[in-house]
């Protein structure tokens, strides 16, 4: 496993003020449980019958060279022979999963108009929905970014706070990433201590990779899984995900409000990082709610910022969805509301690529959006928290081996 398992995923610390109520709930959204997994059995898609299709057409009006790059980043990845270990899955083949990317690539590049695509599109494709959190489609969408921090490979007086390098002895699924525990000297496994445990322990001292300004950059950069790094000497160093311990996640956020110090309208990345900077030892202990602890490693950056497909993800148009059940590197439509810059809201209806995963982002009703990279693209993945639905279009079994040349 390397970074890419991992992607670049930030929740931005849960829970920013940005909701969408386009969806009847009975109860706040904040209490939905939208990480429930499915039932022994249960499938995570399901067809959608014509008369509930999602608007094609508006995807169609936002269509742009974006999505393209996007989507020949997703049939890149289904060239590789590698990629066909991960199919069938919902009864999804390797072949419909790569025509339908190809195909529907042809109809937004050549179709003469609108009506033209929405009519080849219901001709070759079915609509499949993911069951969401409650059986019925809803999809809770978060947002991620990749975020630029300045750094220093030695420690000093402005950049005092490590990042580590992969422990010799963390075990992870050689498959599926996931971290099995720790391996003792009997070869037997146990649990990895705590965040805190761990950073207090000194065990890491001598496996630093490089030194970042403060705790609150560590664990920004520990929550989205990789960085890009503006060095002291004027370089740039990236660096990616290289495991993680077998402790919870617990986000800084939701710590921050059972804290009391914020209200859920107040929060976002700037107001903590503002509290952070007032009283570092307060945050610093909420920080410590979260026992998961995650590793990193130096790479080129030919192809960063990179999800878990290890394919380059587009701002906007690339999506972390649970892989474990999802379809990987197909082309998604996302039917939500998301925060302008500015706190605006503004609906949302765009087609993406499923090219990223991340530690948090586990069952049918948990997805995330890529914004972009940098602070602009911050504010706005910290002000992603919204309800919507998710689709995956799928050629016909008639239409799979008809594909353009």
């Amino acid at each position: 496993m390397n970074y890419r398992t991992f992607g670049i995923i930030c929740l931005t610390f849960c829970l920013p003020a940005c909701t969408n109520q386009q969806v009847t709930k009975t109860k706040p959204i904040s209490d939905v449980e939208y990480s429930k997994p499915l039932a022994p059995g249960q499938s995570a898609l399901r067809r959608v019958m014509y008369s509930n299709w999602p608007d094609v057409g508006t995807a169609w009006d936002s269509k742009d060279l974006f999505l393209q790059d996007s989507m020949d980043n997703s049939i890149g990845w289904f060239d590789a022979p590698s990629s066909k270990q991960w199919f069938p899955i919902e009864g999804i083949t390797h072949e419909q999963a790569k025509n339908s990317v190809i195909v529907l690539r042809s109809l937004l590049k050549n179709s003469s108009s609108k009506d033209e695509f929405i009519e080849l599109v219901e001709d070759r494709f079915n609509v499949f929905e993911s069951v969401g959190c409650d059986g019925v489609g809803t999809v809770l969408f978060t947002g991620y970014y990749s975020p630029d921090f300045q750094a220093s490979k030695t420690q000093n007086s402005k950049f005092d706070s490590p990042l580590y390098m992969r422990p010799t002895d963390l075990v992870t699924n050689s498959s599926t990433g996931e971290p099995l525990g720790r391996k003792n000297q009997d070869g037997s496994l146990s649990t990895w201590p705590t965040r805190k445990d761990l950073e207090s322990s000194g065990e890491l001292h001598g496996t630093e990779l490089v030194w970042v300004r403060d705790n609150l950059d560590a664990y920004t950069i520990h929550v989205n899984g990789s960085a890009r790094l503006r060095m002291s000497n004027g370089e740039l160093m990236y660096i990616g995900y290289s495991g993680k311990t077998d402790r919870p996640y617990t986000g800084l956020g939701q710590s921050v409000l059972d804290a009391g110090l914020l209200s859920p309208d107040k929060l976002s990345l700037r107001a903590i990082r503002r509290l952070y900077n007032s009283d570092p030892m307060s945050i610093n202990d909420l920080i410590d709610n979260n026992e998961s602890f995650v590793f990193f490693r130096e790479y080129g950056g030919g192809n960063w910022p990179a999800g878990s497909l290890g394919v380059q993800v587009t701002p906007e148009r690339s999506i972390a969805t649970d892989k474990k059940i999802f379809p990987r590197g197909g082309v998604v439509l996302v039917d939500t509301t998301v925060c302008t810059i500015t706190g605006e809201k503004k609906r949302f209806t765009k087609f993406m690529t499923d090219q990223d995963t991340g530690g948090a982002i586990r069952a049918p009703g948990r997805a995330d959006l890529f914004m972009g990279v940098g602070p602009a693209a911050g504010i706005k993945a910290g002000g992603q928290y919204a309800e919507g639905k998710l689709y995956y279009l799928f050629l016909k079994p008639e239409s799979i081996a008809i594909v353009p040349n």
